[in-house]
């Protein structure tokens, strides 16, 4: 059984920051690739940015490159993605996932957010 708890989320304004962060809760096993998507009203859930908890490698929409930060701690339980210089556009509920695949089974695994079975309850970001 895997749980998946975000937390952080809030209301800020256009050029502010914000840190998400999700608590993981389960086997190792089930968490070889982990990432944050985001859903905003009435769009796709799109892909933020993802971590390969065994190598760190990272991978960033390219919306969020230069903007924001995924990292994790070095228990792997934490998962955080700072955000900075938000934009309206970055509006949405932001959810934490993670994947019993490694992030190498895809070129892009942030284009493959069916591929992930945990989710957890997700995070609201607004920016005006």
């Amino acid at each position: 059984h895997v749980q998946l708890v975000e937390s952080g989320g809030g209301s800020v304004q256009a050029g502010g920051s914000l840190k998400l962060s999700c608590l993981y809760d389960g086997y190792t096993i089930h968490r070889k690739c982990m990432a944050w998507f985001r859903q905003a009203a009435g769009k796709e859930r799109e892909g933020v940015a993802g971590i390969s908890p065994g190598t760190g490698i990272t991978y960033y929409a390219e919306s969020a490159k230069d903007r924001f930060t995924i990292s994790q701690d070095d228990a792997w339980q934490m998962l955080y993605l700072q955000m900075n210089d938000l934009k309206p556009g970055d509006t949405a509920m932001y959810y934490c996932a993670a994947t019993g695949l490694t992030c190498f089974t895809w070129d892009d695994p942030l284009s493959h957010p069916g591929d992930f079975n945990s989710w957890g309850q997700g995070t609201q970001v607004t920016v005006s």
